[in-house]
């Protein structure tokens, strides 16, 4: 509603009484008294909307108004008209009292907002301030973590990878004694396999905790997912699984460690493929987002993770497979933010899963 129609309807609703009040006949009383109570009800919507200002200004127009009806049509005689000239006055008292007392209300109910918009203000902060803590928090614990890593990769480095090495020599020099397809010989095989594969996720562990320095250049995200999606293509074909790399709507470029991107997005495709059953499809896509980078994002239709699970899949050595080591997706993480990224997982059991990465650009 616009401000001028409430002043107007007030005005209105003064002269239609005081209309009341010239053309209706002296003689019958009970109107006029009728006439003269209606005055009030102009007089405290006023001081309800206005304030002490605006209940008084309205009182202050009906006296106007109505006193020429007193002198001029009833005679003006003091001592008969008494009851008239005190209605006036209370006219000003009712207009100002009730004014004064609905603008205190007033006053009191914009305080009370304010304070509400501080307590929300400062509820937010307090948000934030918790969120933030619980996040360095999170680092803490991910950073005490890594430092234990570091002292066990230490002895691991010591006491496993030079008897593993030993181990896969003599292992060799025993094979050769053997033709292929001697039992003997296909245990030898064996013993190196399994022996590499301990030394790959000793490997793990060790990359997992040491620092890991990065000689930052320019590269095209595009080109390295075609140099992995090329790696990957034959694993994909065996396994039965659509792999997709889309063109981006434009050449994307980042600041970073090739070698390392690469590994990063190998774990997370490796991953998808493990995860998406026969017939089923791996989509990569890549985008800029204005302000915030770019995102690289890797969407399979595989069985998708728990919800119970998906909150942990970062943790070192958490995982649900039966020969994994639980260390891929920690390292791609530690990658990601080494190179001042972030990397997110959206999944639920039995829908896909959706890894994005961002990074600057």
């Amino acid at each position: 509603m616009k401000k001028w129609v409430e002043p107007f309807i007030l005005i209105l609703s003064i002269i239609g009484i005081s209309l009341l009040h010239y053309l209706t006949p002296l003689q019958l009383h009970f109107l006029h008294d009728i006439y003269q109570r209606l005055y009030y009800l102009p007089i405290i919507l006023a001081a309800f909307r206005y304030g002490f200002r605006g209940g008084l200004a309205c009182s202050i127009l009906v006296s106007i108004v109505y006193a020429p009806h007193i002198l001029f049509q009833w005679g003006g005689e003091l001592t008969l008209e008494m009851e008239k000239y005190l209605e006036i006055l209370l006219y000003n008292i009712v207009g100002g009292i009730t004014g004064f007392l609905s603008q205190k209300e007033q006053e009191r109910s914009a305080q009370l907002r304010e304070t509400a918009r501080g307590l929300a203000e400062s509820y937010e902060k307090l948000r934030s301030q918790s969120e933030r803590i619980i996040t360095i928090e999170e680092q803490l614990r991910r950073a005490e973590r890594l430092s234990t890593l570091g002292e066990m990769a230490a002895v691991l480095a010591h006491e496993i990878r030079n008897p593993l090495g030993s181990i896969r020599g003599s292992a060799e020099i025993l094979k050769d004694d053997y033709r292929p397809g001697d039992p003997k010989y296909e245990f030898m095989e064996i013993q190196i396999k399994e022996t590499e594969r301990l030394n790959r996720v000793v490997e793990d562990f060790l990359q997992m905790a040491r620092p890991q320095p990065a000689e930052l250049q320019l590269c095209s995200v595009q080109e390295e997912l075609e140099t992995i999606a090329t790696l990957v293509a034959q694993d994909a074909r065996k396994r039965e699984i659509l792999l997709v790399l889309e063109p981006p709507p434009a050449p994307v470029t980042v600041e970073a460690d090739g070698e390392k991107l690469r590994q990063a997005f190998l774990n997370i495709i490796i991953n998808a493929l493990q995860a998406t059953p026969p017939g089923g499809s791996v989509v990569i896509s890549t985008r800029v987002v204005p302000g915030a980078g770019s995102e690289i994002s890797f969407r399979d239709t595989g069985h998708g993770i728990k919800a119970e699970n998906l909150g942990r899949i970062f943790e070192p050595f958490f995982t649900t497979k039966e020969e994994g080591t639980g260390l891929g997706l920690a390292i791609t993480r530690k990658i990601i933010e080494s190179h001042g990224g972030a990397m997110t997982v959206e999944s639920e059991a039995g829908g896909g899963t959706t890894v994005k990465v961002r990074l600057p650009s």
